[in-house]
């Protein structure tokens, strides 16, 4: 199988690192993340201008219809820059989501915003009581005349805090823990009944806990059929998982490149302490850790139009080893940095926080472990 890129997915490679090396040197990122927005208008612009905001979309919705191999090289190229402008949440999660519920004049009309850079938007779905379940919703929403009215809290919205329009996940129907009923509103952000309680997670990033009490909405702002939400849910979660493990690729290559040149200019005894044997022994391993998680998210990215049963083995094994693997590289890089590896002036902290936290979003190790587990029993017993 031919693993190399075609002159498309070489372009687009080089287009992304070419912007992150302009605009993501590391004094640059620090003053971007103490920002008031936590993310500059200017970099997310540039990103527009040069159509990345476009990539995951269909053709129908204006977008450039790339697959999961177009999206890993995005991502890969966001994570070496350690980039924390909204592209997760805006574009690959929220916007992917019309995409997939959305009919195709209706998902035109809000993508167009998205890929001009014109508007972001955030997808709401998570709650505190469900963990990392997208299906535990209690949030609802009661059918009024000629709308809707929504109530209930999401915990850890990406970009909440900074996103002109929410997607929020509600339940109209069902259980509580039923992917059945669940149904998708266009919020404002600004609405009346909606409370954003922002606040910047330990990578850089930024998050909000947003409530919403007696939120109405017409009834033009339900994406889809009402109580059909779960399938372009999980579509979303998909792509979301694919970015974030190439993400942490991205990352982890950077941490390791840090660390040899550490230990090659680190002097100890007159020799630099990368020629002791044992710590090139913890340097090989670090290295290996990265082409595990290249190898499968590089599978998880291919594997986005595979039939379910796949699909959700070999993106949930991608998540956990970027689970296992990161934490190995990040741990490890911290170590061979000694004291200067927790300081804030030294770049390898900062790589070493957002691996760390990769393995929280959409799902830590040890809940796509226990899927992997899940799916694995109920296959033999089918057998």
């Amino acid at each position: 199988m031919d693993f190399s890129y075609s002159d498309e997915q070489r372009m687009l490679k080089d287009m992304v690192d070419r912007v992150v090396a302009d605009q993501y040197d590391f004094e640059s990122r620090n003053a971007i993340v103490n920002s008031e927005a936590g993310f500059s208008a200017d970099v997310w612009n540039q990103f527009a201008e040069l159509g990345l905001l476009a990539v995951p979309f269909s053709e129908a919705a204006g977008g450039f219809d790339g697959g999961g191999a177009e999206l890993m090289v995005v991502a890969e190229g966001f994570g070496r820059g350690l980039v924390v402008e909204p592209y997760l949440s805006s574009v690959v999660l929220a916007g992917t989501f019309i995409d997939a519920i959305a009919a195709d004049e209706r998902a035109a009309e809000l993508i167009e915003p998205i890929v001009s850079g014109q508007t972001r938007y955030t997808l709401a779905c998570y709650e505190a009581a469900g963990r990392y379940d997208p299906y535990w919703v209690e949030t609802t929403a009661q059918a009024t005349d000629g709308g809707f009215t929504l109530n209930g809290t999401k915990a850890v919205v990406l970009n909440g805090d900074s996103a002109d329009q929410l997607i929020v996940i509600a339940r109209t129907a069902g259980e509580t823990d039923s992917p059945d009923g669940l149904s998708a509103f266009v919020v404002d952000a600004n609405a009346d009944g909606v409370t954003r309680r922002g606040y910047p997670t330990i990578d850089g990033h930024r998050a909000a806990d947003i409530t919403l009490v007696d939120v109405t909405v017409s009834a033009e702002a339900l994406l889809g059929e009402p109580g059909q939400a779960a399938s372009a849910l999980e579509y979303a979660i998909d792509r979301g998982i694919v970015a974030l493990c190439s993400e942490a690729a991205g990352a982890m290559e950077v941490a390791c490149d840090l660390t040899l040149q550490y230990l090659k200019d680190r002097k100890q005894f007159g020799v630099p302490i990368g020629s002791f044997q044992a710590l090139q022994h913890r340097m090989v391993d670090m290295r290996m850790a990265l082409e595990k998680v290249r190898s499968l998210t590089l599978w998880a990215a291919c594997s986005l139009e595979s039939p379910e049963a796949e699909r959700r083995q070999r993106l949930s094994a991608a998540k956990a080893m970027v689970g296992k693997a990161g934490r190995k590289v990040a741990e490890e890089a911290i170590q061979l940095f000694g004291g200067m590896g927790m300081m804030e002036e030294s770049a390898i902290s900062h790589y070493a926080k957002r691996i760390v936290m990769i393995d929280h979003y959409l799902g830590d190790r040890e809940y796509h472990m226990a899927k992997l587990r899940d799916m694995t029993l109920a296959g033999r017993d089918a057998a």
